[in-house]
């Protein structure tokens, strides 16, 4: 049973009823919409499917609402502009002005010139055109071109050195989110986050909703979002390394070390983590990868990451279920050479009780590692005990059983968690314990005669009692 676990992009080559069954057959656990460029009818008709697929048990699948977010362009022109290295033009704040200078361009961030210095980069084009400030004028910056590019209309703007001074949601971002909330959506993926501030932008709009179970996954892919990332990490229930927009912002060597941080102190904080972007790039349009891509994958196992994203592959590329099938024998064969040592984890943000439950649940995993016991069985309402579990990133198999169907959506996305939804889920831990093992033994997950532990909590003089509990499996047939 893999541990990491595999997110993919919904997307034309992905979207029938059909390919949505195969992708969660080949191992997919959380369907991803991009909404930079996904339309609410399109969603709403696959989120359907999804639906139908899980109520009737063939699948088991999660979804993730992707927000565009807060973006920098250029302007239209009539032509695309060539420049030369070295060449010097400006870039206005007006498209009037841009329009009436042939070499000229537009830039639509209203803070343009208050915030640029002489001296600082702006990349065009995901860094297609690099420019550095040479002169601040009225209602323009000059600019001198560090290499030879084509710019043409409505080219995304990285300003890498500069705090950005944009909201952290959009109204398009709070259009797409409020119809993702009626559609039932398990998590929000929160573009170009930078500050604390912009996760709590988006939990009050969540709360405000009626949609607090949400979870929210800041994506780290700006140089403020990583200087900030500690704080960031407080708040949200989980990062991802959104590559892509991050390499343009960052030095391009560094990205695989601050890869293996940003997925290391998400760990360290108890916070689940994904690695995304081009990790199968190849594979959108040839049926086999590079070795590159192989390591990368890999890496990121290695990384004890979470989850690991397919974008393009599954969107519009022509190898879709190959794509997934690589993946996931990527990362087993990586998995198979990995021991994990359940390093210890901040408390912060964890109740007395909690505390409580950390410390069963690691005594649980230990246990089933020295005593040869099958499985970890944890029962939980909310998912944290599940949390708890992911982040020790146990080498056991742990199930973990709850009564909601939003819990099971969450811990979808966890390392090592397999969910199982008991609709006769009670107060009662007896009976949820034989509910679950009819369950095992039924699909064949556990034996007759072995031995299990179990994480729980008893309800004794109307509290709740967390406990852990060995079980011979014999002595229950």
């Amino acid at each position: 049973m893999k541990k990491t676990k595999i997110i993919a992009t919904v997307g034309p080559a992905t979207e029938s009823s059909e390919n949505l069954a195969a992708l969660f057959d080949g191992g997919v656990n959380v369907l991803r919409f991009n909404f930079s460029h996904a339309k609410h009818e399109g969603v709403h008709a696959i989120m359907e499917r999804v639906r139908e697929l899980n109520a009737s048990g063939r699948t088991n699948l999660s979804t993730l609402l992707d927000t565009k977010g807060p973006e920098i362009r250029t302007g239209d022109v009539a032509e695309k502009r060539r420049y030369s290295k070295n060449d010097e033009f400006r870039i206005y704040v007006e498209q009037k002005a841009a329009d009436a200078d042939l070499q000229g361009l537009f830039c639509d961030y209203p803070h343009l010139l208050e915030d640029l210095n002489v001296g600082e980069t702006i990349r065009i084009d995901s860094g297609l055109l690099d420019v550095k400030v040479i002169a601040k004028n009225a209602g323009s910056l000059t600019v001198r071109a560090e290499n030879d590019a084509t710019v043409g209309s409505r080219r995304h703007v990285n300003l890498p050195d500069t705090k950005i001074r944009l909201p952290g949601v959009t109204e398009k971002d709070r259009e797409d989110l409020l119809f993702g909330i009626s559609e039932g959506m398990d998590f929000v993926a929160m573009s170009f986050v930078r500050t604390k501030e912009n996760v709590e932008e988006l939990r009050t709009l969540l709360r405000e909703n009626g949609a607090e179970h949400v979870k929210i996954i800041a994506k780290i892919e700006n140089r403020e979002g990583v200087d900030n990332l500690r704080e960031i990490l407080e708040v949200s229930d989980g990062v991802m390394v959104a590559r892509g927009d991050l390499w343009i912002e960052v030095p391009i060597q560094t990205l695989p070390l601050l890869q293996k941080e940003i997925v290391r102190m998400a760990r360290e904080m108890g916070k689940f983590s994904i690695v995304a972007t081009h990790l199968l790039e190849t594979m959108i349009e040839n049926p086999f990868p590079t070795r590159a891509e192989v390591s990368d994958i890999f890496n990121a196992v290695a990384q004890r990451a979470d989850a690991t994203m397919l974008s393009g592959e599954t969107t519009t590329g022509k190898y879709p279920l190959q794509s997934v099938a690589m993946m996931k024998s990527v990362i087993e064969s990586a998995e198979s050479h990995f021991v994990s040592e359940h390093k210890e984890y901040s408390d912060a943000g964890l109740s007395k009780r909690d505390r409580e439950k950390k410390i069963l649940i690691k005594n649980a995993i230990y246990s089933a590692e020295d005593l040869d016991v099958e499985a970890v069985l944890i029962f939980t309402k909310t998912g944290r005990l599940a949390r708890l579990a992911a982040a020790y990133r146990p080498n056991a198999a742990v199930f973990a059983f709850t009564g909601k169907e939003t819990t099971v959506r969450y811990m979808n996305a966890l390392f090592g968690m397999e969910p199982v939804c008991l609709p006769e889920w009670s107060d009662n831990h007896e009976a949820n314990l034989e509910a679950a093992l009819v369950k095992l033994r039924e699909c064949g997950k556990i034996s007759d005669s072995g031995r299990i532990v179990a994480v729980t909590d008893l309800i004794r003089d109307g509290k709740e009692i967390p406990v852990l509990e060995f079980i011979d499996l014999a002595d229950r047939r």
